[in-house]
């Protein structure tokens, strides 16, 4: 799944940075940089969902989870983490 390849792909520039990657520039900003940028990508999600085309909030909604990958890549976080607490939820626990 993209997920799991896209995730992959960010630890490895945490643990192997390479001069001009993106992620390798977030990492270098900081958690309080990274946790901006989710905040931002968040609302322009909203924004994107109350006033512009279909397209356009997929692509706002693709940003939002990059940067939430990235984030739970400084925090230590992995996806199945995040997938135990849903399936958690999903099952009523």
């Amino acid at each position: 799944m993209v997920f799991e390849e896209l995730y992959a792909v960010i630890l490895d520039r945490k643990l192997n940075p390479c001069e001009g990657s993106y992620t390798c520039s977030l990492f270098t900003k900081g958690l309080p940089f990274i946790a901006q940028k989710v905040g931002e990508e968040s609302a322009e999600v909203i924004v994107a969902a109350l006033a512009q085309e279909k397209e356009r909030l997929v692509d706002e909604i693709a940003d939002l989870a990059y940067h939430l990958l990235v984030l739970m890549a400084v925090k230590d976080i992995t996806l199945e983490d995040v997938s135990n607490i849903l399936q958690e939820r999903r099952s009523g626990g």
